[in-house]
């Protein structure tokens, strides 16, 4: 059976839905897979629809799930909360393939995993017999927030509470998740950035005050420090280089690379667990827009925040602390928790790591890193559209300049799929402006002029956002997190007494 084990102490061992239970371990490392002694070859997967993938891929995961216990995780997920039976589809323009991983239900690729981890956490529970209420503490850029709130609503067992910068979400982002219904949710802001937001949902799972309110409550994560929101992503990967194969682009067997607009780096670290069970993937390039913390790692090996934080067009990777990053440090550093401490620890001292050289060439072997900036963002935008009538959100825009800088600068042409991550509606104001040159302040009324000009359909549940009423419009300090997260967790275990 796999073991997971913490990052910051490889003692702490802990099967897959204890992992998922917990989210992060009580140290504050992330919980890896010790091993990956599964070996799926993309030839066992052609032909199978999404879910049998799933199945097959998720099973090889995280196996202490039974049989049936998995097959009912993945049917409850992907189904009609999609608007395409592929889940993922994939189309073809002049640069190569973009994986559309925006078909669910609040339009971004955090759908595919946050569909799933509800009945992952949920099975896990019931395995275990627990009687606490898991309450799931998420920090959320712009796009996880409305996808864990979505997937968590009403779950019996569970309470979610979301936080987010006030500022530096999209104005259709923030107001998916302030209109959310059900019983069970909280949304709040936070005058501060994703960062900050992030460092509280860490800080809250050893806080003395926040410890102290936790009576018949225990705290889980929705982001992809949780296991069970990381691993599902895998499945993309694999879907998407059968197509290539069925369709007869690629022969099965040969390489691909895979472009990834990243600022938590779990999206690109799942494509690396694929690789690792056996997809031949080449390289995976990780595109940062201006907050290009990742990229400038990937090319030193310092990771350093001292550097201006700018709020762009694609702020769902406006983000300095990439919290996936250190379960690739502690792969590649042969899962030396000692080593991945120090670096944590550096971090937060002082705001920067510098990597040995030896670790860096086994990362580098695999990853390449690329940034784009501002205005090369919008022209991309302006010209796939104006070139092949073709709509992409900002982030998806992101990753398809980086690949192409990545081609001129290293002339590999390896066969590219970029990961495309959200709907161009969510983004309506930028879109527009980049391919028509309008400004409108009203999102509601960009949509309608961008789907005049596009004839591309806007996703019904983005349309009626225009006419629900706001339910959350709470903002706090970044110095009262811990209070709020005290008091709301006394609440959480009151209303289920």
């Amino acid at each position: 059976m796999n073991r997971y084990i913490s990052s910051r102490n490889r003692n702490d061992i802990v099967t897959a839905h204890q992992a998922i239970i917990k989210g992060l371990s009580n140290d504050g490392g992330l919980y890896t897979i010790e091993n990956i002694t599964a070996h799926i070859d993309p030839s066992e997967v052609l032909h199978l629809s999404y879910q049998q993938t799933a199945e097959k891929i998720l099973s090889a995961m995280l196996d202490d799930f039974t049989e049936d216990e998995m097959h009912a995780c993945v049917t409850g997920a992907y189904d009609e909360k999609f608007d395409t039976a592929e889940i993922v589809p994939l189309k073809q323009i002049q640069e190569g393939w973009l994986m559309e991983l925006w078909h669910g239900p609040t339009c971004a690729f955090k759908d595919i995993a946050l569909t799933i981890l509800p009945h992952l956490l949920t099975t896990s529970i019931h395995k275990d017999d627990k009687k606490e209420i898991i309450s799931i503490l998420t920090a959320t850029s712009g796009d996880t927030g409305k996808a864990a709130l979505e997937g968590f609503k009403n779950v019996p067992g569970t309470a979610i509470t979301v936080f987010y910068p006030e500022v530096g979400v999209s104005s259709i982002q923030k107001k998916q998740m302030a209109t959310t219904t059900g019983r069970n949710v909280d949304v709040i802001a936070v005058k501060g950035n994703f960062d900050d937001c992030q460092r509280m949902i860490k800080q809250a799972t050893s806080d003395p005050l926040v410890l102290s309110s936790l009576d018949g409550v225990s705290i889980s994560s929705a982001n992809s420090i949780n296991v069970g929101r990381l691993m599902p992503q895998i499945v993309y990967y694999y879907t998407s280089y059968a197509k290539l194969v069925e369709s007869g682009a690629v022969a099965c067997g040969d390489p691909v690379n895979f472009v990834v607009p990243t600022g938590n780096f779990g999206d690109i670290l799942a494509g690396y667990f694929a690789k690792l069970l056996g997809l031949p993937v080449n390289r995976l390039i990780c595109a940062s827009n201006t907050n290009n913390v990742l990229t400038d790692f990937l090319n030193t090996g310092t990771y350093s925040i001292h550097r201006t934080f700018t709020p762009t067009i694609s702020p769902s990777m406006d983000i300095l602390i990439s919290s996936n990053l250190e379960r690739l440090l502690f792969m590649a550093s042969g899962y030396d928790d000692d080593f991945v401490s120090e670096m944590m620890k550096n971090l937060q001292k002082k705001g920067s790591y510098s990597v040995p050289k030896e670790i860096m060439a086994k990362i580098t072997a695999t990853f390449a890193g690329c940034w784009t900036d501002e205005d090369t963002c919008r022209k991309t935008i302006h010209d796939l559209f104006e070139n092949e009538h073709v709509l992409i959100d900002p982030h998806t825009a992101v990753a398809l300049a980086a690949k192409k800088k990545y081609e001129q600068e290293t002339g590999d042409h390896t066969p590219s799929v970029i990961l495309s991550t959200a709907s161009p509606y969510k983004f309506t104001h930028d879109v527009l402006a980049c391919i028509a040159g309008e400004d409108m302040a009203d999102d509601f009324a960009a949509m309608e002029r961008l789907h005049a000009l596009s004839g591309v359909k806007i996703p019904p549940s983005l349309a009626a956002l225009k006419d629900m009423d706001v339910r959350f419009t709470r903002s706090i300090e970044i110095e009262d997190g811990m209070q709020v997260i005290a008091d709301r967790m006394k609440e959480v275990g009151n209303v289920h007494d």
